[in-house]
């Protein structure tokens, strides 16, 4: 992903129900300054110059994650998202990660299943919080 990508993956996250919050951490100056970042490979799926999915892999020198992940629904099904978790584990393996995560909301049963199949295990019993300094809206 480059800065010039920013538009297209927000249309693109819009398109597959991802959730955008423009006034904290998906404001424009705050991607771009993460894509500056070493620890984090932020990588796009192109048809031609049209961006159709993406997906964000950072990590804390301990542990991987791996965020946004989205794929335009009319290029869901070919793969796509498969290749991009791969292109995210690689980065993160190069860096010397061995242990990813992927977050997941308890109701998004088609990506459970997604990464289900790349080789990730859930782990019911740990539940997620959060401290934010913007609101979710």
């Amino acid at each position: 992903m480059i800065p010039e990508d920013y538009d297209a993956v927000v249309q693109l996250w819009q398109s597959a129900g991802l959730e955008y919050l423009p006034h904290g951490r998906d404001q424009y100056e705050r991607i771009v300054t993460e894509l500056t970042r070493e620890e984090n490979a932020f990588l796009v799926g192109e048809l031609g110059e049209t961006v159709v999915a993406s997906i964000f892999a950072t990590h804390d020198g301990r542990k991987g994650w791996i965020n946004r992940l989205a794929v335009h629904p009319d290029h869901q099904h070919h793969g796509f998202a498969q290749r991009l978790i791969q292109a995210a584990e690689k980065a993160l393996e190069t860096q010397g990660i061995e242990i990813i995560g992927a977050l997941i909301e308890a109701d998004n049963d088609r990506s459970r299943a997604l990464f289900e199949q790349a080789g990730y295990q859930a782990r019911p019993h740990i539940q997620y919080f959060s401290k934010r300094k913007y609101p979710w809206t």
